[in-house]
């Protein structure tokens, strides 16, 4: 399946494998890769591969994308060895727009685990 793209986008040249990255997961919608300034002993991205550039232009087509994106999370979390609930756990971050703190502009989000106190958040 082919889904619009940014040629300008670094997540969208990270899926294309013009940059490289440290993948965790690839499927038909979805790449995660670790980020390479973690915040977190575990800390990698999930991205649609369709250029979304934040939640501000997320649209109702869009709630099955942000549901399995959502369902795919835990699972990775758990694979990267992030603990089981309740003692364990993981934290998800989605960042919108330059007052939220987003950086790149392509839509994403940050699963950080692993024991606490972690270097930022």
């Amino acid at each position: 399946m082919t889904y619009p793209t940014d040629p300008q986008c670094l997540f969208c040249k990270i899926v294309s494998s013009v940059i490289p990255s440290k993948k965790v997961f690839e499927d038909e919608e979805f790449f995660a890769f670790h980020d390479i300034n973690p915040w977190a002993p575990i800390h990698f991205l999930i991205i649609p591969k369709m250029h979304i550039p934040s939640m501000a232009q997320v649209t109702v087509e869009h709630e099955p994308l942000l549901g399995r994106m959502m369902v795919l999370a835990p699972k990775l979390a758990l694979e990267q060895g992030a603990g089981h609930y309740p003692d364990g756990g993981f934290r998800l971050v989605l960042n919108t727009g330059n007052h939220g703190g987003q950086e790149i502009h392509h839509l994403h989000m940050h699963v950080l685990a692993g024991p606490r106190p972690w270097f930022k958040g």
